[in-house]
């Protein structure tokens, strides 16, 4: 097998190994606070909400849009069952004002892209056309899900109306995993934390003109077990992504290093990613929340926020309240009520049912960095 050549600028990637986490400190982390019924706000009472972002700029920040934002998410009609939401899972739009989310809509007409179903993403808008990166996952009409996982852009006309968009251009695979350093085969038992991975495009245009497209991806590197690497693509001189190193390899550490994003402030690059504690490989006990690192600049070198990684956890009674965080330029952080009220510092495995499961946006957090140290405000944004 012949090594990749990779550009000049690409450089080492960060290695997360579990000395780092044992490093973390599980009586001191960082927690977001408790929430309670009243910061449960359904944006629908039809579909389930998760992993959601905002319809940015080049550089992250969020666009405005009538007296508000335009946000994504992805959705699926309200089941009996919550966990069912991922094999149907569609990308809808939602107008933040006021501090709510009003539901939109689907943002894709049926069967329009090339998956059975829709996966995470990110937008950018230069305030006339918006471009949609997202995972299409499995194939368009396929009896069976499959875990095929493949990263498109489309692109569409911004609008000043309730309608959003004009007609959306034929999606486009902008990137391809290698198979050689970034798995091509994504098939697994689709169980939550064991799913092999090509998804989660994150765009960002660093200070210095730099376009990258970061993803969710596996190694090639122990692909039977733990092998999470957050992968990178620039755009050249004629507009193509083209794949670079990864930035974070997490062979031995984590299966899943998924959503990650990039932003600046204070001169230095961030990263952050979230994890849930069941991709941790057996002996690590890390928690499930946002994690991050810090460089000079977006080629590194990386190093781990907090010496660990970690920036924020879940309460510890409450382990599995949110999860899906995104952090803005203003370092506010959203992500989405998973499932909450469970007051058991012990538990292990996610309840069945509805009966705690929020499906909506979480209240936004608030970080603070400094260096390379990332600390959380009190209380909710």
């Amino acid at each position: 097998m012949t090594s990749p050549r990779f550009p000049e600028s690409s450089a080492a990637p960060l290695r997360w190994r579990p000395c780092d986490l044992a490093l973390l400190d599980m009586t001191a982390c960082q927690r977001a606070p408790v929430i309670g019924q009243d910061h449960v706000l359904r944006a629908s009472a039809d579909v389930d909400v998760w992993d959601a972002w905002p319809m940015a700029t080049a550089e992250g920040r969020p666009f405005p849009w009538r007296g508000g934002e335009l946000w994504f998410a992805l959705a699926a009609p309200v089941h009996d069952d919550p966990e069912v939401r991922h094999g149907v899972a569609r990308i809808h739009h939602f107008h933040r004002i006021g501090g709510r989310f009003e539901h939109l809509g689907a943002t894709f007409p049926i069967d329009f892209t090339p998956g059975s179903r829709e996966w995470s993403g990110c937008a950018v808008t230069d305030g006339q056309d918006v471009t949609l990166y997202f995972t299409a996952t499995g194939a368009r009409g396929e009896v069976a899900p499959s875990f095929l996982q493949r990263i498109f852009a489309a692109t569409a006309q911004l609008q000043d109306s309730v309608e959003a968009f004009s007609d959306w251009s034929e999606p486009v695979e902008v990137i391809r995993p290698d198979g050689v350093v970034y798995m091509d085969e994504h098939e697994a038992t689709g169980r939550i934390g064991e799913i092999k991975a090509f998804r989660d495009p994150g765009f960002c245009r660093t200070s210095t003109g730099v376009d990258c497209l970061l993803f969710t991806a596996s190694s090639v590197e122990g692909r039977d077990s733990h092998n999470g690497v957050i992968g990178c693509a620039v755009r050249d001189g004629e507009g193509m992504f083209r794949i670079q190193a990864p930035l974070v390899e997490a062979v031995g550490t984590n299966n899943e290093l998924e959503r990650p994003h990039l932003i600046e402030h204070a001169g230095r690059c961030y990263l952050f990613w979230s994890t849930q504690a069941l991709a941790f490989a057996p002996g690590i006990a890390a928690p499930t929340g946002l994690y991050g690192a810090v460089a000079d600049d977006l080629f590194g070198p990386w190093r781990l926020l907090n010496g660990h990684g970690l920036v924020l956890a879940n309460p510890e009674t409450e382990p599995f309240q949110c999860y899906s965080w995104w952090v803005l330029p203003d370092l506010s952080v959203g992500g989405f009520v998973d499932y909450w009220g469970i007051k058991d510092a012990l538990a292990r495995e996610k309840p069945a049912g509805r009966g705690h499961f929020g499906g909506t946006f979480a209240p936004f957090l608030q970080l603070r960095l400094d260096g390379d140290v990332a600390t959380l405000a009190d209380g909710h944004a």
